[in-house]
């Protein structure tokens, strides 16, 4: 297993927050850690670039790896990629990502890739987000914000990528938000009963953004690096 995909089941559900805290995590188990966003939106205009995410990963992992391979891609608008990439006159290609991928995975034990978005968010035309993970064969781990129709959210997502035969190694509960209610408090038990997918851990809401003890705390380690077979 060289590396994991990370999604969510929406934007804003807390997949950066949960790949750097996973990202330390697992570097205090030793293990050098490579990150990629492949494409990030709304980082500013081309002469003012600031990809916020990717450069957070690249910190959580303490590597010296240059930022145009751990986000090759990098738009103004926040939009979907394929539409914040043809605003700039460009169109993204995936080779291009894989490559990055493959250098960076050659020099780590385990390399974190962070979508945008969810599995379905298109990348370039008739290219989603699904079919870079197919490309780049690893298993997903999904970010869920556990809120009310995170259970839809969830299902369909894992529904997609069970019809496009992609692995998933299983998904997190994170609590991003505050605000604690009836469906937050349930959604693990009914997600339990509507699939086998492992639920890998549940994150509690944190206030100073710091989900690294959390994290190590949650995990589910034993499941999440298992040897493939």
């Amino acid at each position: 297993m060289s590396g994991f995909f990370i999604t969510g089941t929406d934007t804003g559900v807390g997949k950066t927050f949960f790949t750097k805290g996973l990202t330390t995590a697992l570097r205090r188990r030793g293990m050098r850690v490579g990150v990629m966003k492949p494409v990030e939106t709304g980082c500013g205009p081309s002469e003012k670039r600031h990809p916020t995410d990717a450069l957070a990963l690249a910190t959580a992992a303490g590597n010296d790896f240059d930022v145009s391979l751990v986000c090759p891609y990098q738009f103004e608008a926040p939009l979907a990629p394929e539409v914040a990439a043809r605003l700039e006159g460009q169109e993204i290609d995936s080779q291009i990502i894989l490559t990055a991928y493959q250098s960076m995975s050659r020099q780590c034990d385990l390399t974190l890739v962070e979508g945008a978005g969810g599995l379905m968010v298109p990348i370039a035309r008739s290219y989603t987000m699904a079919d870079l993970v197919d490309d780049l064969k690893i298993p997903i781990l999904l970010v869920v914000d556990s809120k009310l129709g995170a259970v839809n959210h969830t299902l369909l997502t894992l529904e997609t990528a069970a019809s496009r035969d992609l692995k998933v190694r299983g998904y997190v509960l994170n609590h991003a938000s505050p605000t604690a209610d009836l469906a937050s408090e349930t959604n693990a038990e009914l997600l339990s009963r509507y699939t086998d997918i492992a639920c890998l851990g549940s994150i509690p809401w944190q206030p100073d953004h710091d989900a690294t003890e959390i994290i190590d705390n949650a995990i589910d380690w034993n499941r999440l690096l298992k040897p493939e077979r």
